[in-house]
């Protein structure tokens, strides 16, 4: 029987399973970019994405690459203090600050989201939330969460991310975390985003959430600059490739550590 012929219910029903099944596949590519794992009582869920999709087959383009990652326990005890948070960015995508202005961290520590915006607007290369516990002595942990601004920075000569944390309530709340930047030649990953977390956090505050999207465009020396360009690694032949877009790892007070591979797709230009 051909298509003109089926009965309108027929074609209804075609229609509602093909709708079906590209609602399926879009939930797996979204749970593609999404990693889940758990070492003990301990869980870490992250995940990434890229914006755009399309990139150049040869070359690169401006990008903007969000990464999250949240902590919980399998019984909802509290977690351990997390110690470091490491964010590796596969070498497709490359790091450029030419001519990007420089925050000092004495210009937005301590400081509302506002007055750090008044005070470093112009080397803002990102933004996203965070969310962490505070606990006093004799208290319960409470819950805080706010903004979070990243600004390019430089410390002892070397480039790096200065992440302002600002809440507002159950009373103001605001700390910078550095984040070194490190190149790496060989190897799947890059660039690597490092943020010791021991001195930012103190004794009382614990981190266990963090949303964070890079994306900056700028003009410096007659031309356009992006803070992360990036192209599409598919072979010749290929319109799309699967790749590791990055990889975060978790370390927690007392040692444990867990990571997460997040894969991204691409399609390919040219």
């Amino acid at each position: 029987m051909t298509s003109s012929n089926r009965s309108p219910a027929a074609r209804l029903g075609r229609t509602v399973a093909v709708l079906a099944c590209l609602a399926v596949l879009a939930a797996l590519a979204a749970l593609a970019q999404a990693d889940i794992v758990q070492k003990g009582n301990l869980r870490v869920s992250a995940s990434a994405k890229m914006r755009p999709r399309a990139l150049p087959r040869t070359g690169a383009v401006p990008i903007a690459v969000s990464v999250s990652g949240h902590v919980a326990t399998a019984d909802e005890t509290q977690p351990p203090q997390l110690s470091e948070l490491t964010i590796e960015i596969n070498r497709h995508g490359h790091l450029d600050f030419a001519g990007l202005p420089i925050c000092k961290v004495r210009l937005i520590q301590p400081a509302s989201d506002s007055r750090a915006l008044a005070a470093c607007r112009s080397s803002l290369v990102g933004e996203g939330k965070f969310f962490g516990t505070i606990t006093l002595p004799g208290a319960t942990p409470y819950a805080m969460d706010g903004r979070l601004l990243v600004f390019n920075g430089r410390e002892h000569g070397h480039q790096v991310l200065l992440g302002h944390i600002y809440s507002p309530h159950p009373f103001a709340i605001s700390f910078v975390m550095t984040f070194q930047i490190e190149s790496h030649r060989h190897g799947v990953y890059g660039t690597t985003l490092r943020a010791d977390l021991r001195k930012a956090l103190g004794t009382k505050r614990n981190l266990t959430g963090i949303e964070m999207t890079l994306s900056r465009r700028w003009h410096f020396g007659g031309r356009r600059h992006s803070y992360l360009s990036a192209g599409c690694p598919a072979p010749k032949g290929f319109g799309s490739a699967v790749f590791p877009l990055a990889r975060t790892t978790f370390t927690f007070a007392g040692g444990t550590q867990l990571s997460s591979v997040l894969t991204s797709t691409c399609q390919a230009k040219g």
